[in-house]
């Protein structure tokens, strides 16, 4: 018989939870509707009060997974609509509850999907916290509200971050971008923890940013990929980089926008746009560590 975790479980804090393997949900952000809420059905535990979709992590699937199956099963969200951006993690040792932060890429009708949801409702940000909440999200929600929404935006120095490493690049200049650029796109999918070197949230946060790679000289031929934009600077890298901070900076106000470069002038550059920076070595840090995000699969 198939053990989906679908049972309750206590926590080493002694508190009765929903999930053999823990739990997710959803808090899905739409630009000119706020966030997806949804009342849950009398019937289920902390029936009537207002929270995310979500409910048990099943067998085999990640946190993400989960949360977007989930939402999909309660609230008929597809799936393909949402761009997850970040996940926050409340672990009570041998039980957690992951928020999968997410954003909407096309449009998205909520409804009422299956009979633990009695209602849908797309707040406010402003409006969320005057709702009778369940009292876990209620916790949850001052941290979670100052980055609903937000995505983590890296722009990277090409030549700045290859040319930190003495490993022979110079013998050939596109191709050590290539495998920059190959390497920053598993790093778009296994994410990126907060709480240090200008990423934010605490190390109970991962983001999984926009990444765009921005190269030049004899690197300007190197293509995009999924996961990672590249762009070719027609003169100088600082100018082209400068130009990307003040096109996210305007595309997505509000949105975490960190250079990726040790070059001190370029720093006071996009620092006066808004923009946190990061030095090459802690990126490659970041990618030597490999994968850190997505809460790692459960069961067998």
């Amino acid at each position: 018989m198939l053990d989906n975790g679908n049972v309750f479980v206590r926590c080493e804090l002694g508190h009765r939870h929903w999930g053999r393997y823990g739990a997710a949900g959803l808090l899905l952000s739409d630009p000119g509707r706020g966030i997806l809420l949804q009342r849950r059905s009398w019937w289920v535990h902390h029936g009537g009060t207002w929270s995310l979709p979500g409910g048990a992590v099943e067998t085999g699937e990640t946190a993400r997974q989960a949360a977007t199956r989930e939402a999909f099963e309660e609230a008929a969200v597809a799936p393909e609509l949402v761009r997850p951006i970040a996940e926050s993690v409340v672990d009570h040792g041998n039980w957690r509850y992951t928020t999968v932060l997410a954003s909407t890429t096309h449009p998205v009708e909520a409804k009422v999907a299956n009979a633990e949801s009695a209602e849908l409702r797309w707040v406010p940000l402003d409006d969320v916290a005057g709702y009778r909440l369940h009292n876990d999200f209620a916790a949850a929600w001052p941290a979670l509200r100052v980055q609903a929404g937000r995505e983590l935006v890296l722009v990277v120095d090409g030549a700045n971050v290859v040319g930190s490493r003495p490993d022979g690049w110079w013998r050939d200049r596109a191709g050590a971008a290539a495998r920059l650029r190959d390497r920053l796109a598993g790093l778009a999918l296994s994410g990126v923890r907060g709480g240090d070197q200008s990423i934010p949230g605490g190390a109970d946060w991962v983001w999984w940013p926009k990444i765009v790679l921005v190269v030049e000289g004899q690197a300007r031929g190197t293509d995009s990929v999924d996961g990672v934009e590249v762009v070719a600077a027609e003169a100088d890298g600082d100018s082209a980089i400068v130009e990307v901070v003040k096109a996210a900076g305007v595309r997505q106000p509000g949105d975490h926008i960190v250079v990726v470069t040790a070059d001190r002038e370029l720093r006071g550059r996009v620092a006066a746009e808004g923009a946190a920076t990061l030095g090459p070595g802690a990126l490659l840090a970041m990618l030597d560590a490999g994968a850190v995000g997505d809460s790692g699969t459960v069961g067998g």
